[in-house]
């Protein structure tokens, strides 16, 4: 009976020792947690957020340059350096190439896409409906989506800046230089919509200051060289818009027309390399504001659905110098020289 009696008062105070010690380890402030679980994280600290943007650029030349360096200086200047990566892309004139670059983005699942130019816009367009696009370097955004009486907002998860100069005033400037020419050719190039409809509205406003106006179209680089001598040996005067392929190909046009026939431009990259004068935008300024537009959707939440198109704040008449003095003929006053 005795033994019985002490082997439970020993029972007793074994159960109690280990009660107490689970005690001691569950209340301890310094015990690790168990494999595999995670932490809590400290309230008062927070990661940054790094976005993903991926820019699709059409093709290299002045102009888009231009505007994707604003771009990233904006987004530098706006969420730093360390707040966002880029993934920049050059399409090298391909529209096919456009679309291949948007897939990649839309597989990498990037915060945003930054499309420089209007095919890069359509191919990002059409390749995702859920990831913010912005454009830049796009004339006419409702001909680029053939949008009918178009109001200034897309209403969906595209939106941009345009590079759209006056139309009305570019008329105008080859009037006040070329006042008693008879015959201007248009060139561009037909795969490219919105010079399309910069050439067309041009017309108008030519044809009714008394100028007969022809259009020559080239397809691609291969041709340019053949329409721009067609459209030289037969006009007085020319006029290319914001065009991207003539504004690869400025080299071949201004062999063919220095010193012969005054070119006159839509933007002052082309101009620089083959024509006389221009009224033109500041690409740098688009594409910064641009990224302006970027860092207010990603940082700020901005629903890019309701943003609308934002276009220059101004426009400069500027002269090329050089191919001025090859066909003798002086500025008119207000006009700034491209250096």
């Amino acid at each position: 009976m005795k033994k019985n009696v002490l082997a439970l008062i020993l029972a007793l105070a074994m159960a109690l020792s280990l009660a107490a010690c689970g005690g001691d380890s569950a209340g301890s402030g310094d015990s690790a947690p168990p494999a595999g679980t995670q932490q809590p994280a400290d309230p008062g600290s927070s990661e940054k957020e790094v976005y993903e943007v991926g820019i699709s650029q059409f093709v290299t030349h002045d102009a888009l340059d231009a505007a994707t360096q604003g771009f990233i200086d904006a987004m530098n200047d706006k969420l730093g350096e360390d707040g966002w990566h880029y993934d920049l892309q050059n399409a090298a004139n391909d529209p096919a190439t456009c679309s291949t670059i948007a897939n990649s983005f839309v597989s990498k699942n990037v915060d945003l896409i930054m499309a420089n130019a209007t095919p890069a816009l359509q191919a990002a367009a059409a390749a995702t409906g859920d990831i913010p696009i912005l454009g830049t370097s796009v004339t006419e955004y409702g001909v680029a989506f053939n949008i009918e009486n178009f109001s200034g907002t897309l209403g969906t998860n595209v939106s941009g800046t345009s590079d759209l100069a006056p139309l009305d005033q570019q008329a105008e400037m080859i009037k006040e230089w070329y006042p008693d020419a008879k015959s201007i050719g248009l060139l561009y190039c037909s795969n490219e919509p919105n010079s399309q409809y910069q050439v067309d509205t041009v017309q108008g406003f030519l044809e009714g200051m008394g100028y007969a106006c022809t259009q020559y179209a080239f397809t691609d680089s291969n041709d340019v060289a053949a329409v721009c001598q067609t459209a030289a040996d037969a006009c007085d005067v020319l006029y290319i818009p914001t065009d991207n392929t003539a504004a690869s190909n400025t080299s071949i046009i201004d062999n063919i027309c220095r010193g012969n026939i005054p070119v006159f431009c839509g933007e002052e990259g082309i101009c620089a390399g083959c024509g006389i004068a221009t009224l033109s935008i500041s690409y740098y300024d688009i594409g910064y504001k641009t990224g302006e537009m970027a860092a207010k959707i990603l940082a700020e939440g901005g629903d890019i659905s309701t943003m609308p198109i934002e276009y220059a704040p101004e426009f400069v008449k500027k002269y090329n110098p050089s191919l001025c003095e090859a066909l003798n003929i002086t500025a008119p006053e207000g006009y700034e020289a491209i250096a």
